[in-house]
């Protein structure tokens, strides 16, 4: 079976790009896929805590995100460099998601058969 890495780079509240991130983790993950997840760039951004989802009018996404594990998406990470640049500390992320620095970041990347960046 393929291995799927889904590179999230969407800003939670930038459109509908990080619910449809999550949505095909979801989907992909009840189909028993081998499926990880890497928050990189701006999608570092979906795993600051406390998120102020209804000023901006948006579904909060934070029980999206938390359901991961449970649809069988259990690898998860997240850019050093990429919470750095956002001001973000790594112990105040809201989901277990391993912090790669880019070397580690490459060699993920490597690993998986498909990888698919949005």
């Amino acid at each position: 079976m393929k291995s799927l890495l889904i590179i999230n780079r969407q800003a939670p509240w930038s459109g509908p790009g990080a619910r449809e991130v999550l949505d095909i983790a979801l989907a992909g993950g009840a189909f028993d896929l081998p499926i990880a997840m890497l928050f990189l760039d701006d999608g570092a951004l979906q795993l600051k805590p406390q998120q102020q989802s209804k000023a901006l009018q948006q579904k909060d996404l934070s029980a999206n995100l938390q359901a991961l594990p449970l649809f069988g998406v259990e690898s998860l990470y997240v850019s050093a460099r990429s919470l750095q640049e956002r001001g973000l500390p790594q112990d105040s992320i809201s989901l277990p998601a391993e912090v790669l620095n880019d070397t580690e970041l490459r060699a993920l990347i490597e690993r998986y058969d498909n990888v698919v960046t949005i």
